[in-house]
């Protein structure tokens, strides 16, 4: 199975806000191996701009320490899966507990 894992990032390690960081790493999965990452700088933070990007990269899953309702509903209207509450980890770190099933999560770190 394939996959497309977004991850944003600040200084190679979770941003726990998703729409402040400065980049977002896809790492792209097949049969549980990375198979590419790409390190991509975001357009400007608007309302409803990220998750139509992050479609458009073709994530299927999106891993965040905090997101708003909103966000979170327009990712999931374009088919890409969230998880919110990850823990504030270097991203290749948490790509590994993703691909292992080992992934803690927590509440949302965006309280809006």
């Amino acid at each position: 199975m394939r996959e497309v894992v977004a991850i944003p990032s600040k200084d190679d390690r979770l941003c726990e806000h998703f729409g402040h960081c400065s980049h977002f790493v896809f790492y792209t999965i097949d049969n549980g191996i990375v198979t590419d990452k790409k390190k991509l700088v975001p357009p400007p933070h608007e309302p409803g701009v990220l998750p139509k990007w992050i479609a458009q990269q073709g994530a299927t899953h999106v891993l965040a320490g905090g997101m708003g309702k909103h966000a979170v509903t327009l990712l999931n209207q374009a088919n890409v899966e969230v998880c919110i509450g990850v823990q504030e980890l270097p991203v290749d770190q948490l790509v590994e507990h993703w691909i292992q099933k080992t992934i803690q999560i927590g509440s949302n770190a965006c309280n809006h």
